[in-house]
C-alpha cells in the first residue's frame, strides 16, 4: 500500500482517536488534525478519507444520518506492510540489504 503524507496522517489521527467502539466522523479527523497543526479543508479530509475507503485502507458506514469511518488496520499492521512493499520494491525482498542502507545511508540524512 502507498500512501501519500496526508493520508498518513489521517491514518495517524485515526488511530490517535480509535477504541473499540468508537464512531469517527470526518469533523472528529477535521478537529484532531487541527489539534496537530494541520490544516485542512474537510471537504479536502473527506475526499481523501473516501480514496482511503476504495484503497480498502478505512471502511465506512451509516449511523443515523451520519457517516462514520474505521480503520481496517493497526498502525502496526500498516506499518509492516508498508516497510514490506519497500522491501520488495527497492531491495528485492533481501532484508539484509535494507538494513545495510539504513546502515549507511540513513546516517547521511541526520
Amino acid at each position: 500500500m502507498v500512501c501519500g503524507k496526508l493520508e498518513i496522517d489521517i491514518l495517524n489521527s485515526f488511530w490517535n482517536l480509535e477504541n473499540d467502539d468508537a464512531d469517527i466522523s470526518i469533523q472528529d479527523v477535521v478537529d484532531d488534525l487541527s489539534r496537530q497543526g494541520i490544516k485542512r479543508a474537510y471537504t479536502t479530509i473527506k475526499t481523501v478519507m473516501d480514496r482511503l475507503v476504495a484503497k480498502s485502507v478505512l471502511v465506512r458506514y451509516k449511523s443515523g444520518k451520519k457517516f462514520f469511518y474505521k480503520a481496517v488496520m493497526s498502525r502496526t499492521e500498516t506499518i509492516a506492510e508498508s516497510v514490506n512493499t519497500l522491501l520488495e520494491q527497492f531491495f528485492g525482498g533481501d532484508c539484509s540489504e535494507l538494513l545495510r542502507f539504513v546502515e549507511t545511508e540513513c546516517k547521511l540524512l541526520v
